[in-house]
């Protein structure tokens, strides 16, 4: 139920006096049963604008701190995220890693939109980095199609270190489903993941225009803390390097 109000009743409407968000390609989300939305992460305002595009319920893994806070505060934190829809997972171990990954896939069974961002957080520069193989797990295991989904103007609503928001164009563009169905029952093996996983990336790539870092943004903003944040001072030799555009 607050999942709904929180859309069209409170935050919803202001979130598009403010910021005329602007869907292009929904058609490509299917009306009903399981599906992966993946989409570039520009900023935290991504997972407020994307669902309230989008005809149906999406659902975030969303990490387990969040729905776990002491006090009022932590009890109205774990209220409004259990409410929009998100899901609270534990990322601190490989067995967590899985179970996160067991999650995902038994919300695709069950017919629901799970949105995920393959670069694993947000990114730091405004560039697409590397994709974290887990994306391309869940496609193989649950047979679920994947939808391609840029985010346009959210890192302007919302800029990096901001706690504000900003009125500024949002466009949420949708690309056409990918197909993985012809890797059936590989789920596991590393390179069929790996190759998966770029052609997702190369697929947001050319959706959304950015410049492709095939290093992981963990990895660059873990940097980026160790050199001060001075983001000039960081470069990688295989920067350069695309995602394959085709599996296999």
């Amino acid at each position: 139920m607050m999942y709904w109000v929180m859309k069209h009743l409170l935050l919803g409407p202001l979130m598009k006096l403010f910021c005329r968000p602007r869907v292009d390609g929904v058609e490509h989300v299917p009306l009903d049963g399981g599906a992966i939305l993946v989409s570039n992460h520009m900023a935290v305002a991504d997972s407020f604008f994307m669902p309230l595009m989008m005809p149906r319920r999406v659902t975030f893994l969303a990490k387990r701190e969040y729905f776990t806070g002491k006090g009022v505060r932590g009890k109205l934190k774990k209220a409004f995220f259990s409410g929009v829809g998100q899901v609270p997972i534990d990322r601190s171990s490989g067995a967590a890693a899985q179970a996160a990954l067991d999650t995902g896939v038994r919300l695709l069974s069950e017919g629901k939109l799970l949105g995920v961002y393959p670069e694993g957080t947000r990114s730091p520069d405004g560039r697409l980095y590397k994709g974290k193989t887990g994306v391309a797990r869940m496609a193989l295991e649950s047979g679920m199609p994947v939808i391609p989904i840029a985010m346009f103007g959210t890192d302007k609503v919302n800029p990096i270190g901001s706690k504000m928001w900003w009125p500024h164009k949002v466009v949420v563009k949708v690309g056409e489903p990918l197909d993985f169905s012809r890797y059936e029952g590989m789920a596991g093996d590393r390179f069929v993941e790996r190759s998966i996983t770029d052609e997702i990336m190369y697929a947001l790539m050319e959706l959304s225009g950015q410049e492709y870092v095939d290093v992981y943004a963990a990895k660059v903003k873990d940097e980026l803390a160790a050199q001060g944040n001075d983001l000039g001072g960081w470069s990688s030799s295989s920067a350069s390097r695309l995602p394959e555009s085709k599996a296999g």
